[in-house]
């Protein structure tokens, strides 16, 4: 009963100290308390190009410490968040962000879902609407007789 019992206060505590595993390394972590979590913010929003569906927080990807580095780096030289962001876009372009902003370049692609929806419920009822309509050849002499001897029959 005491082994149970143990066991399922060492699970519980696992499990309560269970919290999201980030990857940054204690020699990239900043002195400044302010900085460090305005780096973790910014870090949570950047894509790991490596993984690509991790954030570079979440990543052990060589380039994803660099990316964390280079916020670090950013934000002690006294940049804003959003700075530091479109320095980061400027050198690997929009896929580097977890969640893409809107703009004229990406709407075709947000949209796209939209109108194709669009496009194919108008085909739909357009082809729905419309009977078809199949034109046989007349028949010859003889289907012409076989169809009377089946009729009379």
């Amino acid at each position: 009963m005491m082994k149970l019992f143990r066991t399922a206060v060492l699970s519980l505590a696992l499990a309560a100290s269970a919290g999201p595993v980030f990857a940054v390394l204690p020699d990239e972590v900043l002195d400044d308390p302010a900085l460090e979590e305005r780096a973790r913010d910014l870090s949570v929003l950047l894509r790991c190009m490596v993984c690509q569906n991790q954030s570079i927080d979440d990543s052990d990807a060589e380039l994803a410490r660099d990316l964390r580095v280079l916020v670090r780096e950013r934000l002690a030289a006294g940049d804003t968040d959003d700075e530091v962001i479109a320095y980061i876009v400027s050198r690997y372009g929009e896929f580097v962000l977890l969640r893409p902003r809107f703009n004229y370049r990406n709407a075709l692609l947000w949209g796209a879902p939209l109108l194709l929806l669009v496009a194919g419920g108008a085909a739909i009822a357009i082809r729905a609407g419309r009977p078809a309509q199949v034109k046989s050849p007349p028949l010859d002499a003889a289907e012409k007789k076989k169809l009377d001897d089946i009729l009379n029959s």
